[in-house]
């Protein structure tokens, strides 16, 4: 019988008390400010509607002698027939065997096959090289990386500097790449 009663009053109780909550909520809550904005939006949405680019593209291909290139960017926007830039990018190229050369640049053109790399061009591979350079030129169907204005090399035994840079697979059916500096080479060793 007590439990009863107990039953009957917490079922007018709870409910008066859920009420009682919500309402404080409701009268004590902030007034919006139509004014405000949201922190991280800061792009215009009439000129993000109206301009043609794609958001975090990747291109992913086989080359020829079977190595995996991967393209990566922050955004991408075409161009005429074929044409079209990317920023943000990130170059991979992955040779059969395991070897790895990741690329990084601030901007990347593409035109017929061909990938020009600029602003800030950095090259490690696997083997542990880093080299970098003001523009690469890759071409996506042979899987080669080249520059044909001076380049810095750190290599695991020194400091080099050369006139040109390719790296290209030593054979059209050998997926074996070769870095192949020229052009004026030096080296700075230090063991």
């Amino acid at each position: 019988m007590l439990r009863s009663r107990i039953v009957a009053w917490l079922r007018v109780i709870l409910p008066l008390a859920a009420l009682a909550l919500l309402s404080v909520l409701f009268l004590l809550g902030r007034k919006p400010t139509p004014d405000a904005t949201i922190p991280y939006a800061n792009v215009d949405p009439q000129d993000l509607a109206e301009r043609q680019a794609v958001t975090n593209p990747t291109y992913t291909g086989v080359t020829s002698n079977g190595s995996q290139l991967t393209i990566a960017g922050t955004e991408a926007v075409p161009g005429k027939s074929g044409e079209g830039s990317v920023t943000d990018v990130r170059l991979t190229l992955r040779a059969p065997d395991g070897r790895a050369a990741d690329v990084t640049a601030g901007t990347a053109q593409l035109q017929d096959g061909q990938v020009t790399l600029g602003e800030g061009v950095r090259m490690t591979t696997a083997d542990g090289w880093i080299v970098t350079a003001p523009e690469f030129h890759a071409a996506v169907s042979e899987g080669t990386l080249s520059a044909d204005r001076e380049v810095n090399v750190r290599a695991p035994f020194g400091d080099l500097t050369a006139g040109q840079m390719e790296l290209r697979p030593t054979a059209p059916e050998n997926p074996d790449h070769v870095l192949d500096l020229k052009g004026g080479v030096r080296l700075i060793y230090r063991p």
